[in-house]
């Protein structure tokens, strides 16, 4: 097993095993491994595992998400079925099973997908804790389990979004940043296109009509011969909502004006959104 977690973590270490199953181990259960960590109750021989390696979760993975964000079960399960090593990834946060021969219980779920033009970012989404569990320090286990499975395969940054949970991931090192592109499901979306997209649609000159100039001994066509009958055009597509192609306010330096109780940012239902980023 190779430590991945901070050398000056107080209650543990996250470690690394030779089949990629990130564990973490309190520092009692390291001394000695008949113990228990009374300091942190629960935390013992948790696992962070790619939920497509586990598929008998899936279930369960589909039921803890849909507590937080209500959809079709199928369409659910679906999402994570997709889940597979070359991204997006979806992460199972597992406590022990219950009972001998049980499944192992999902206390939590992430996602990782990767960045358009930022090879070495990955976006965290779908980040739920079981709500029995929340305000317990499961969270921040997730988080820095997930950070540590990122870390190991060569990424060095991440991005995520929240709406009312920016001083928690502040208080995990996570800074106030800029929208990013997640690529869904191996999207060939390149950033120049999706750049081309955030735009405002510039609404092209109207063209006059060409004038009819008559010489001798000839007509004007427009008039004489209008061409064969055409269907009309169909109408143009309805604009995006005004919040969706507006660029945020910009200060007099040139960015965005944002804080942790204020985001010029607004996700597709116009609710504001906090982007933020942190180097691991």
């Amino acid at each position: 097993m190779s430590v991945l977690g901070n050398p000056q973590e107080e209650n543990g270490e996250l470690v690394l095993d030779p089949e990629g199953k990130l564990w973490f181990l309190s520092r009692s259960w390291m001394m000695a491994s008949s113990s228990s960590l009374a300091s942190c109750p629960g935390f013992e021989g948790l696992t962070l595992e790619p939920a497509h390696l586990r598929p008998e979760l899936l279930d369960a993975c589909a039921d803890l998400i849909n507590q937080e964000w209500p959809r079709s079960r199928a369409s659910r399960l679906h999402s994570l079925g997709q889940s597979s090593d070359s991204f997006p990834l979806c992460l199972a946060l597992l406590g022990p099973p219950p009972s001998p021969g049980a499944l192992s219980t999902v206390l939590g779920h992430s996602r990782l997908s990767r960045v358009a033009a930022h090879d070495h970012s990955l976006l965290v989404e779908t980040v739920v804790v079981a709500r029995a569990l929340r305000g317990q320090g499961f969270g921040r286990r997730l988080m820095e389990a997930t950070e540590a499975f990122a870390k190991a395969r060569g990424f060095r940054r991440l991005h995520l979004t929240t709406h009312d949970k920016q001083h928690f991931y502040a208080h995990l090192g996570y800074k106030l940043g800029e929208p990013v592109q997640g690529l869904t499901f191996s999207s060939a979306l390149t950033s120049s296109i999706l750049q081309a997209f955030s735009q405002p649609a510039s609404t092209p000159e109207p063209k006059l009509p060409s004038p009819c100039r008559k010489t001798s001994g000839s007509s004007c066509l427009t008039n004489s011969h209008p061409g064969p009958n055409l269907p009309p055009a169909p109408p143009p597509p309805p604009p995006l909502p005004a919040h969706y192609l507006s660029p945020p306010a910009l200060s007099p330096i040139g960015t965005p004006q944002q804080s942790l109780l204020e985001t010029p940012y607004r996700d597709i239902r116009g609710r504001p959104i906090f982007w933020m980023t942190k180097e691991i």
